[in-house]
């Protein structure tokens, strides 16, 4: 996943590291692609090594020296390839720690498991409304494709589904619990 954003990142234009981490960090794109800054700068220089990017100048500003690096010809065919395969892999992904969880939840008393489903509620809700300010806000700087509207749509109903499996997982552990 980082080596096809780094790459289509640079696709659109030569930037540093530290450019494409807060770019990533404004648009909380790094939160649903799961790319931590510090893999961005690995893969940028994996990427070089292999010659999908090079270094284009190295700048100076203040105490801070940014690199910046730009796309190679083998680059944006890379990128074309790791496009298509991730188009094509199945986009379905199981909670499974919470479904582990769940197969041994009988294990901690009741109102640790409804704690920490409630911690869970909580988290997902903060995530969803950081989400929504997110495209609020990219929708303040630029026109936004009807395609990543549909992503966001996406998210959301992610959200919702989760959130709604989890107040159902109350019920049902509480219900449980009462018919004992």
């Amino acid at each position: 996943m980082t080596r096809l954003m780094v790459l289509g990142l640079l696709s659109h234009k030569p930037m540093s590291g530290y450019e494409m981490q807060q770019l990533l960090q404004q648009s909380r794109t790094d939160t649903w692609a799961g790319i931590l800054p510090g893999s961005i700068y690995h893969a940028l220089k994996k990427l070089a090594q292999e010659g999908f990017v090079r270094l284009d100048n190295v700048e100076q500003t203040g105490n801070r020296t940014k690199a910046i690096y730009s796309i190679t010809e083998a680059g944006r065919d890379e990128m074309l390839i790791l496009l298509r395969e991730s188009l094509r892999q199945s986009s379905v992904v199981f909670p499974t720690e919470l479904y582990t969880a769940l197969s041994f939840i009988e294990l901690l008393p009741r109102e640790h498991a409804i704690a920490a489903i409630d911690e869970q509620i909580r988290r997902i809700r903060d995530d969803y409304e950081a989400a929504k300010a997110g495209e609020k806000a990219k929708e303040a700087a630029v026109r936004i494709p009807e395609r990543i509207r549909l992503l966001f749509g996406n998210m959301y109903r992610q959200f919702e589904l989760q959130l709604d499996f989890l107040e159902q997982l109350k019920e049902v552990i509480h219900g449980e619990e009462e018919s004992k």
